[in-house]
Formats: structure tokens, sequence, C-alpha cells
């Protein structure tokens, strides 16, 4: 099957519009879970091997960090979730990318093939990796959606920018982004309820009942980090991806999401906790560790924490 990028299927749709109709039938197979994961496999391919910069990749699509071979070598750790919410694929709904940059805690340089992974010898890379999220030099996401904005702090705030079509350039469109310190939007998968906590269960149950302004909190669910942090980033109000009765540890991956997302939030004057300690001060022991997560406008998560004592 060919696999087509918008502009070719548009040109040969142009070129030999009765061969590519039939073309375009067989395009739409690309949306099924087969063509979902070679995407994902696609999207780890991101240059960071050849940039000259990078020691370590960890990806939450790799079972073991990969290192770099020497020739190519630099001496930051990247690691990154290539594509979040890719359930939302088929539907044509928000996706995106997160990445985190660390440096080093110790020089890991190994002169191996480019698919090369580590072995039990040199798993002291994992060291290297397994770093708090306080120590991250840059983080970041690509929303996929309506717009394509790539958003990025290096610990002077959070920045955003739109792809403009036109000219094929990203375009500075928010600035020093500042979450609301309140908001109205809460965001949490709702169908897990009768998993969760009973604290957790109290707190929600508050957030719909009407406020002095006679209206509820809204809820917002869209099964995508990137979307739900972009929107609160904006908006204000909460996110939440708890522990449950099925998912003692929570669901979402330490390194490749939270992290990440909890040193944007912060940067631009959010909260991140996992209900007990903040996001950022927890070091993980795997690289494929999972949390429980709590994100959002400052005065909210307060009172969330307030539920969960």
């Amino acid at each position: 099957m060919k696999l087509y990028f918008a502009k070719d299927l548009f040109l040969d749709l142009m070129q030999n519009p009765k061969e590519e109709v039939n073309n375009c039938s067989q395009f739409k197979l690309m949306m099924r879970e087969e063509e979902q994961m070679q995407r994902a496999k696609v999207a780890k391919q991101i240059p960071w091997k050849s940039s000259g910069r990078t020691e370590i990749i960890a990806s939450e699509e790799e079972d073991v960090p990969v290192a770099v071979e020497e020739t190519y070598s630099g001496h930051y750790i990247v690691v990154f979730d290539p594509i979040d919410g890719s359930a939302n694929i088929d539907t044509v709904l928000t996706t995106g990318s997160i990445f985190g940059i660390y440096g080093p805690d110790r020089q890991c340089l190994v002169d191996l093939d480019d698919d090369f992974t580590l072995d039990q010898a040199k798993q002291k890379c994992i060291i290297d990796v397994c770093q708090p999220g306080s120590n991250l030099l840059a983080a970041g996401y690509c929303l996929y959606s309506s717009s394509v904005v790539f958003t990025l702090s290096i610990g002077k705030g959070v920045f955003a920018f739109t792809l403009d079509p036109s000219y094929g350039e990203f375009v500075l469109t928010h600035e020093n982004i500042k979450i609301p310190k309140t908001g109205k939007i809460y965001s949490f998968n709702e169908g897990n309820y009768d998993l969760w906590d009973e604290k957790l269960k109290t707190y929600l149950t508050h957030l719909r009942q009407p406020g002095s302004n006679g209206k509820p909190y809204s809820g917002r669910y869209i099964g995508c980090l990137v979307g739900e942090i972009h929107r609160m980033l904006l908006r204000g109000g909460v996110y939440g991806n708890p522990k449950n009765k099925n998912s003692k540890n929570g669901n979402l991956r330490l390194l490749y999401e939270c992290a990440p997302m909890s040193y944007l939030v912060e940067q631009a004057g959010g909260i991140a906790t996992d209900g007990h300690q903040r996001i950022l001060d927890i070091k993980p022991v795997q690289v494929h560790q999972r949390t429980p997560i709590f994100t959002g406008s400052p005065d909210e998560i307060e009172k969330l924490q307030t539920y969960l004592l």
C-alpha cells in the first residue's frame, strides 16, 4: 500500500484522478491500529540521534534507553512520548508529542550501532535517565489539532509557537504564558469514577455543585494529555489522572509525560502533584515508572489537596 502525506496525495490526485480515487479508499486503512503502531515507530525516529548533541534517548515506545553512537553523540538526555493520545487518531481528534531534556549525571558515551539498545553491561546509562523532573533543562510539547502548536520552556517561562502554513514557519503566538489562578474546568476520565478513592469522589461531587454564580464546574476530557494541558495553560482549571483500584500507581509515565508537563505547568505558575508530593521531586527508579498526577491552577490544586488529606 502506498502511504501518502497530504501534499503527495493532492498532487497525485491531480495527475491520475481515477487511479488515485482507488488509492484514497486504501488511504483510510492507515488509521487502523497497525498503522498507528507504524506511526509511533516513525515518530520515534525524530532526528535526536543525528543532532550531535544527544547522548541517550529514552522513549515510551522503547523497552530501554538507547545510547547514541559515539560518532553522533553529545551530552544531553532526551525523554519523549512520540504520539500522545494515539487512540484519537482514528477519529481525527487531538494528539501530540511530549519531550524533556536533561543533562547527564555522569558521562556515558557508548560506541553502538544505530539500532542497538542497551544490554546488561550498559545499564549504567539508565541511571542517567532516571532523574527527577527538577533536573530538567527544557521541556515542551507539540499539539496536533486544528492548529499545530509547539510549546516550550527552557526554565524562563512558557512560550507557544503556532505553525503558519502559508510560510511553513512557527510564529510566536503566546508569550510568557501564565495559568489563571482559578478555573472552572475539570478534566478527569470519570469512566473510572467507581474505582477511585472516596476522598477524590467527594471532591468531584463538590465540583458538580453550583457555585456562588449558580453554575457548577464544566467537565472536559479529550483523552490526550497534550490537549488537556494546553487548554489548562490558557484557561486554567484542574486535570487529574489518579490511581485507582486497578492501577495502584496511576496510568501515566513519570519520565515521558508527567515530569515534562509538570515542568511546563510550574513554569507557567501552576502546581503539579501526585496527591502527596511535587511531581518534579519524584526520582524514578524505573524507566517506565507510572505515577498519579493532579495539575492545574494553583488555587484549584490547593483546594483539591484539602480533600485528599
